[in-house]
């Protein structure tokens, strides 16, 4: 059976579950990985050899099995021809829910030994690889804030711990849908005049196609007729992000109590690993705003650590590691470099 520790902080099985790595005929030129980043938004795919060279990205649809019915075949359509690759030598799936619940891993663990076979496989959390990437395997603290938030520390030992992700029902502070919800909210003070007057109005009823000369009859139909809540409130969140950069105040204060609640991660797992100046960094959509980034520098007290590889990285990285691949600065940085570049970033 598998076990899962619920507060997350101590994960052998299923954080870090490994397949056996078995001897390959292929010769070490040829050897390929692959790295999975999945998410509840988009999932990418990317492979490289064994020098840290990027070889191929793709993106998909998002694959997480709390949200998105259809995860298992969104996996495999995009997987397939990375499986079918002559000279795989290893994956690395980093996948959302992961080590989180048990049913939803157990199945994720199922679709990858499905698709890769007997390829020697690593599955684990996605913000984990998030952290990996981001410190290059060392130690750190790393916050996601996209749909939803979450931060992943990995200590100078190497242990996992975690806190936030609790979805959107329960937590998820300072995520996409957290300030989506507090825009709405916003949004429907002012109309009411409970509130400021702010741009976040016809920021919101022009992003939403509506009229806003009814606006109690056109917010709610439109709320009364979402198919996929989470996701389509998380999009308003830009909105806030812009116009807090512009300087309105009603979207400057629903950023700043996101930033502050994000830096409550960051402040939890130093108190809990009494490491008060452990560096830092992020991943996720939201960090893309300069707003975020600075009002989340302020609560931490200090700046961020750059990230040194994406997510897709870490997984690369993370499948690398397991096949004990000799990993140095310089495979670091060929992969980022490639990375970007094949990324167009």
């Amino acid at each position: 059976m598998i076990h899962i520790d619920r507060d997350g902080t101590d994960l052998p099985e299923l954080n870090s579950w490994r397949a056996p790595v078995p001897r390959h005929s292929h010769s070490p030129s040829q050897a390929i990985i692959v790295g999975i980043d999945g998410g509840g938004s988009k999932t990418l795919i990317a492979s490289a050899v064994r020098s840290g060279q990027l070889i191929r990205l793709e993106r998909g649809r998002g694959t997480s099995p709390l949200e998105s019915p259809g995860w298992r075949e969104a996996l495999a359509e995009l997987a397939r021809p990375f499986a079918g690759a002559s000279g795989l030598a290893g994956v690395a799936a980093a996948l959302p829910a992961y080590g989180e619940v048990e049913a939803a891993s157990a199945a994720q663990q199922q679709a990858i030994g499905e698709l890769f076979g007997a390829v020697p496989q690593r599955l684990l959390n996605d913000v984990d690889a998030a952290n990996i990437g981001a410190f290059a395997g060392g130690p750190g603290i790393l916050i996601l804030a996209g749909t939803g938030s979450m931060a992943w520390a990995r200590d100078p030992a190497g242990n996992s711990h975690r806190t936030g992700g609790w979805g959107e029902v329960i937590g998820d502070e300072g995520s996409g849908y957290w300030i989506g919800n507090r825009v709405l909210g916003a949004v429907s003070k002012a109309l009411d005049e409970r509130a400021a007057p702010t741009a976040l109005v016809d920021a919101v009823f022009d992003r939403l196609g509506l009229a806003s000369a009814d606006g109690l009859n056109d917010l709610v139909g439109w709320a009364s007729r979402l198919g996929e809540a989470r996701m389509q409130i998380a999009a308003l969140a830009p909105l806030a992000l812009a116009l807090a950069e512009q300087g309105d105040p009603v979207a400057g204060a629903i950023v700043d109590a996101a930033a502050a609640e994000l830096a409550l991660h960051v402040k939890t797992l130093e108190r809990r690993l009494d490491a008060p100046t452990m560096a830092w960094s992020f991943a996720g959509g939201l960090f893309a705003s300069p707003a975020l980034r600075r009002a989340v520098t302020k609560h931490v007290g200090r700046p961020p650590s750059p990230p040194r590889l994406p997510p897709v990285g870490g997984a690369l990285l993370a499948a690398a590691q397991h096949l004990g691949w000799p990993i140095d600065e310089g495979w670091i940085d060929t992969l980022a470099r490639s990375l970007g570049e094949l990324s167009g970033s």
